[in-house]
């Protein structure tokens, strides 16, 4: 290593002798924080403006603080051109890169871990850049949050309990309003042998969401206190019987039968560790992990334990044929928690790991399936971040694969996540297409849990199209569906949906009753699918704007809130420019320096959602 970059807490560059640099502005801090965490190198004119305004000459006080960062990288990078271009060498450590890209294991040494980007700095002459330095320090708060909680998963699975306790405490402490948190933490005490510190854990998460929500734990926090764990005195069965149990368990739960399918596979689990069979201990965790994910509301915390478990076993007997499926996973979770930078991470992994295509295995159509899913996943990660030609590129080829897989459930919904992105690109058309080919491909397969999605995004294409009755019917459709299968998301989305069609028809009154219903069914579980809050928060800005409601602010605030933290970055611009609708000129020259980031030209292209 060469030189350690350290942005979070106070900034320093630290040489490998240990020697500390400091640099002597603060504004060239700034200048490197934005040019290491920028996704596109920024023009002179640009980064003069964003910093130097109130100089008499910004464009020589932006070449002083690019010479003094040259001074404090030395050998180690280079920063010049236009647009202005930072390279590190490759042995550089930067904390920040950690912490959104690296292992558990590297980011939870960080001496900066859970600090603020550039702590206690001020640029008060430099509204926009405060602007975006604010919504960076969300993220890395996040982004530090969401370490500590992987770093207690990863601890858990390694039987590193005291480790994994410390990490989870701390990540309690950052965000004691997050119930996995509480679960995680309770279910590790109980690890532990400490029913007591349980019981008082549980005890105060009840306190404080009571306090400051007005509601009670929900399910993963009670299941974490009640579960039955592990024991020596677990009956060892034969490898068949196992075999047997975890195939009745995941055939019940794939027949509806879900709970009583949950506790074969939690025993098939306990039973697979009693007998020590390594791929058995594997199969029944990823059974279970997706019954708990994608069937059983509200236990995501349960399953990412169980795949954070399957994941170490396969590495260390080298199952590498497993890891696709486990990753995916793991990084479906983090997608739907919002937690981009981790998703990204995991599904990439998912992605390199070994398989043969050329294989003439009756299974070749297997890892194919695995990774269409993954790229499916990674595709909808890009999306929900404002990436769409990168969206666009993964989901396409996501459906390819899933064809050649012959995996129409797969490829129903790439396809529609791919009709979601033209939407937002504004092609109605090609939107429509792809929306209709998911919604039949979903009526085939009589998979009606998934029918509301693309029904609920082809209601808004009818939408945009200024078609009010067409966009109700396929709302209303969707809604009714949504509400017999008690999936909190699609009933969230087609009340949105709901909502817009009464606002355009002139019942502003009910349109905000619907969004504040929407919102109540999409987050009534601990795992609800974060960016549809953001979606529908911004609907609530617009119609506020729009029509005066008292609550606007409030909402904007909320918005710049949740997609700061996340890095939803459409969802920041749209705060901003809601804000600056208000009347906060600070608001709209951060709107354009953030949307600098991910499109061409004024954020004002921007299409209303």
């Amino acid at each position: 290593m060469s030189l350690a970059v350290h942005l979070l807490g106070q900034p320093r560059l630290v040489r490998p002798s240990g020697e500390t640099y400091q640099f002597r502005s603060r504004k060239s801090w700034a200048v490197l924080a934005y040019l290491i965490l920028s996704e596109r190198p920024p023009t002179r004119g640009r980064l003069a403006a964003l910093l130097f305004g109130e100089a008499d000459d910004p464009a020589r006080a932006l070449r002083w603080s690019l010479s003094e960062i040259r001074r404090g990288l030395g050998d180690a990078g280079s920063i010049d051109g236009e647009p202005v271009v930072l390279k590190l060498a490759d042995d550089v450590t930067v904390d920040v890169d950690v912490l959104q890209r690296g292992s558990w294991q590297r980011a939870i040494g960080l001496p900066g871990l859970g600090a603020d980007l550039l702590d206690g700095m001020t640029f008060q002459a430099a509204p926009a850049f405060e602007a975006w330095l604010l919504s960076e320090q969300r993220r890395m708060a996040a982004a530090s949050e969401s370490m500590l909680h992987e770093g207690a998963l990863g601890s858990m699975s390694r039987g590193d309990i005291d480790r994994a306790i410390a990490l989870a405490v701390r990540a309690t402490e950052m965000n004691p309003l997050d119930e996995n948190h509480h679960a995680l933490l309770i279910r590790q005490y109980r690890l532990a042998g400490d029913e007591q510190r349980a019981a008082r854990q549980f005890a105060a998460c009840t306190e404080i969401l009571h306090r400051e929500l007005g509601v009670a734990p929900g399910p993963a926090v009670a299941a974490a206190l009640r579960q039955v764990l592990p024991e020596r005195g677990d009956v060892i069965a034969d490898d068949a019987t196992i075999e047997a149990l975890i195939e009745s368990g995941a055939a019940a739960v794939a027949a509806g039968a879900v709970q009583p399918g949950v506790q074969s596979l939690r025993t098939a689990t306990r039973m697979a560790d009693a007998a020590g069979t390594a791929r058995l201990r594997v199969a029944a965790r990823l059974a279970l992990a997706e019954a708990l994910v994608h069937s059983l509301r509200g236990f995501d915390e349960e399953g990412l334990a169980a795949l954070y478990e399957a994941d170490e076993i396969s590495f260390e007997h080298g199952f590498t044929e497993t890891l696709t499926q486990i990753r995916a996973e793991i990084g479906y979770v983090d997608f739907l928690r919002a937690r981009y930078d981790r998703a990204e991470v995991w599904l990439s992994e998912a992605l390199l790991s070994d398989w043969d295509p050329d294989s003439a295995d009756d299974r070749a159509a297997e890892p194919a399936s695995e990774r269409a899913k993954a790229m499916t996943y990674l595709g909808s990660v890009e999306s929900d971040r404002a990436n769409y030609p990168r969206a666009t590129e993964l989901l396409t080829e996501a459906i390819e694969l899933s064809r050649s897989a012959g995996d129409p459930r797969r490829e129903a919904y790439a396809t529609a996540m791919l009709g979601r992105v033209n939407i937002f690109l504004g092609d109605l058309d090609a939107a429509a297409a792809l929306l209709d080919r998911a919604i039949g491909i979903a009526e085939r397969e009589h998979w009606l849990a998934f029918l509301p999605f693309p029904q609920a995004l082809r209601g808004e294409v009818q939408l945009a199209r200024r078609d009010n009755d067409g966009a109700a019917a396929y709302f209303r459709g969707a809604f009714a569906r949504a509400c017999q299968l008690g999936d909190p998301c699609w009933e969230g989305l087609s009340g949105r949906g709901l909502a817009l069609v009464a606002e355009t028809s002139g019942d502003s009154t009910e349109a905000f009753r619907i969004l504040q219903d929407a919102r109540l069914r999409s987050d009534r579980h601990a795992d609800p699918y974060v960016w549809l809050d953001g979606y529908i928060l911004d609907a609530q800005c617009t119609l506020g704007r729009r029509h005066g409601h008292p609550d606007t602010a409030r909402w904007i605030a909320e918005l710049r809130e949740l997609a700061s933290r996340t890095g939803m970055r459409e969802l920041i611009v749209r705060s901003l420019l809601h804000g600056a609708a208000l009347g906060d000129p600070a608001d709209a020259a951060a709107a354009e320096l953030m949307a600098a980031d991910f499109i061409d030209g004024s954020p004002d292209q921007l299409i209303e959602w």
